[in-house]
């Protein structure tokens, strides 16, 4: 619908962030599924919509929603719009939980680099985590 904006929270989409741009918008609308803003069925704004609200391309926002329909995470029927998928939830999380443990790998080596021990490590994942609570 024309002038219509989303009620996403893609938050600042912009060539000074990290990443490029399409990327930018994937791992928002991954964002929103994952913080349940977008669940199963929901429909997604058109190219056209999303592209002129983050005042980028509409190639950029059709190379997104490519990617998430590659991933499974969205899908588009003709004349009716791009929709959630059914299991999108299920693979936003896998995605989000291998990312987690890549960047808890790296954390680990990381550290083991910067002389730390084991013992050490495990303290500081520790205090992290009771200085970070779950939401």
């Amino acid at each position: 619908m024309p002038g219509e904006k989303s009620k996403l929270q893609f938050g600042p989409i912009t060539p000074a962030a990290e990443g490029p741009l399409y990327q930018q918008i994937v791992n928002a609308v991954k964002r929103e599924i994952a913080a349940d803003r977008l669940p199963p069925g929901s429909p997604l704004p058109s190219f056209r919509a999303l592209a002129e609200e983050l005042l980028v391309s509409l190639i950029t926002v059709k190379r997104a929603y490519e990617e998430l329909e590659r991933e499974g995470i969205i899908y588009r029927r003709q004349g009716l719009g791009t929709f959630v998928a059914e299991k999108g939830i299920d693979r936003t999380q896998a995605v989000e939980r291998e990312s987690a443990v890549e960047s808890i790998r790296a954390a680990i080596k990381a550290g083991r680099q910067a002389g730390l021990s084991d013992r050490d490590l495990l303290q500081l994942f520790r205090a992290e985590l009771e200085n970070n609570p779950r939401k």
